[in-house]
């Protein structure tokens, strides 16, 4: 770990703005999520410096990583605003007192009453990715004789070098308009009733360790830019997206600073407001799952260390075969190769595979680093296991911003009908 680690040990205790997480454990129960504010305000300010240079910079969080109403008016308190996928998430950030004019609609199925919610809050732009969503949306506003800002979202059949299942750029894809028909859409979008073309949306996918990508992606942009404006179109706003990837264990992904220099520099001097989507960067470092040992196995030769929380509470190993760091929260054991594995009834339900872990004991507490993105936002309720609490550490005090589920919370919504009850 080092100095810029949203955690560290303290007098050998894992610790997040100067409190124990075997203190936060024992207080909330585990499996916990635990997320360090600090760290991800520091994160937002890092960003704002990198893009200094870009004139009324929107820095549109993206709410599917991490949707805490707490994390978002975090973010939003200092300034940023949000990329909503869903209708769901564009009333959680307008609850957590993102303004509406900071709020962008992405998303490849957007429903006709999301759409219009969108319209009637009044939000900056929507990114539209086919041409029936141009006239649904076209129709909504017209009708409520509003003009909705409307971004392009083009693919750019770019490899972003990524793990298939999120990349987001290649013309396999389902996101965006192919890059071939964006023109001629774009001009279908200024001919339509209710719609404001603003400009380009450009996302080619999540968790990117190499700048290459990102320049081949925006120099088609920027040349698309320059072809509609020369027909005489409108265009003030270009959305770079996000996917700048994070460190999980060994990678090394690029700084933000360069990655900033990237984007200015690709886009040179169009003079349009930039809005950059950061999710993950902001938040998956500053959050651990934390969780306590149950057993401890051994089966010919191989050993399991069983624990408290699952794929259901953490999904990335079992969806993509991420790999997480895990650490003692009490520093000083040795190391075993094991897997780390949940309670729940699937091979597949595993933290860690096959990798040096702690050396731990039936009721020591580990901690599942960089689960602050896609850790919570993805959980379920598989095998009926309700879901982990969350606890916000900012300015040195701890906070519980989502309690944990109960058994009732879980079957509260559920009816057996008459004819079974006889």
């Amino acid at each position: 770990m080092t100095s810029d680690d949203a955690f560290e040990y303290a007098n050998d205790d894992l610790a997040a703005g100067g409190l124990r997480l075997d203190a936060l454990a024992r207080a909330h129960g585990t499996p916990l999520y635990v997320y360090a504010g600090d760290h991800v305000r520091a994160r937002l300010g890092r960003l704002r410096r990198a893009f200094a240079a870009a004139p009324d910079l929107l820095v549109a969080y993206s709410v599917k990583a991490n949707p805490s109403l707490a994390v978002i008016r975090l973010l939003a308190r200092d300034g940023a605003g949000a990329d909503v996928v869903s209708g769901g998430e564009l009333t959680r950030a307008l609850r957590a007192g993102v303004p509406a004019e900071r709020v962008v609609f992405s998303g490849t199925g957007k429903r006709e009453d999301e759409l219009a919610a969108a319209l009637d809050a009044g939000i900056l732009c929507f990114n539209v990715e086919a041409e029936a969503e141009l006239e649904a949306l076209s129709r909504l506003a017209a009708a409520r004789g509003v003009r909705a800002g409307v971004a392009l979202r083009v693919n750019p059949d770019t490899d972003a070098r990524t793990h298939h299942y999120i990349a987001t750029g290649k013309r396999v894809n389902k996101f965006g308009v192919p890059w071939e028909q964006a023109p001629d859409l774009y001009r279908r979008a200024a001919s339509l009733p209710g719609l404001a073309p603003r400009g380009l949306d450009c996302h080619i996918g999540s968790q990117l360790t190499s700048l290459e990508p990102f320049a081949e992606a925006l120099g088609r942009v920027r040349d698309l830019a320059l072809a509609l404006r020369k027909d005489g179109l409108p265009l003030d706003l270009l959305d770079v997206g996000g996917g700048l990837g994070v460190r999980y264990t060994d990678e090394r992904p690029p700084a933000v600073e360069d990655y900033a220099r990237t984007v200015l520099e690709a886009l040179g001097d169009l003079g349009v407001r930039l809005v950059v989507e950061p999710g993950r960067w902001l938040v998956a470092e500053a959050g651990a799952l934390v969780t306590r040992v149950l057993y401890v196995k051994e089966n010919r030769g191989k050993r399991f260390l069983v624990v408290d929380a699952g794929m259901n509470d953490l999904m990335r190993p079992a969806l993509y075969g991420a790999q997480h760091g895990l650490v003692a929260l009490r520093r000083g054991g040795g190391s075993v190769v094991a897997d780390v594995v949940g309670p729940l009834c699937e091979t597949g339900d595993f933290l860690v595979a096959g990798r040096e872990v702690p050396d731990a004991r039936p009721g020591d507490l580990l901690a599942v680093l960089g689960a602050g993105a896609y850790a919570r936002s993805m959980a379920s309720n598989y095998n009926s296991r309700p879901r982990a609490a969350e606890v916000l550490v900012l300015d040195g005090a701890a906070h519980l911003v989502q309690a944990r589920e109960t058994i009732d919370d879980l079957l509260a919504r559920e009816r057996v009908p008459d004819c079974l009850t006889g």
